[in-house]
């Protein structure tokens, strides 16, 4: 029975991990992907007390924040849709926090989102550029 139970644990921890890292592919290949556009990297996986931002870039003389979203299927949506108007708030958030722990990151700033299904092969990637309009810093 103990035995049992232990599998258990360890079968459940092996699939918690699996979208981690499907969710650091996808990073990386949407970093991959912008870096192609152009954009240069300034720093991934920015973490502060309001939240995470994934991609900071700069794409001339803009610095651009970067929500990566990746889905398995699209059975309910798309990435980009699962960014509604809490995450936006919260990405807007930690975007703050950013600029205020480096003022020398100044001009136009812009939220991107890069959508990635992995219900393909190969894996679709969407990019919106300035997918949020208008922002207040």
């Amino acid at each position: 029975m103990i035995w049992k139970l232990f599998q258990r644990s360890r079968n459940s921890g092996a699939t918690a991990y699996a979208p981690h890292v499907r969710g650091r592919e996808a990073e990386q290949m949407a970093q991959r992907y912008l870096e192609n556009q152009g954009l240069q990297l300034i720093t991934r996986n920015f973490r502060c007390t309001r939240g995470e931002i994934d991609l900071i870039m700069r794409h001339g003389a803009s610095l651009v924040f970067v929500e990566v979203r990746a889905r398995r299927n699209d059975h309910f949506g798309s990435g980009a849709d699962s960014v509604d108007a809490r995450k936006q708030a919260k990405l807007n958030a930690a975007a703050s926090i950013y600029l205020q722990q480096h003022p020398h990151a100044n001009g136009a700033c812009r939220f991107d989102v890069v959508a990635i299904s992995f219900a393909s092969d190969p894996p679709q990637l969407d990019w919106i550029p300035d997918a949020f309009g208008e922002t207040d810093f």
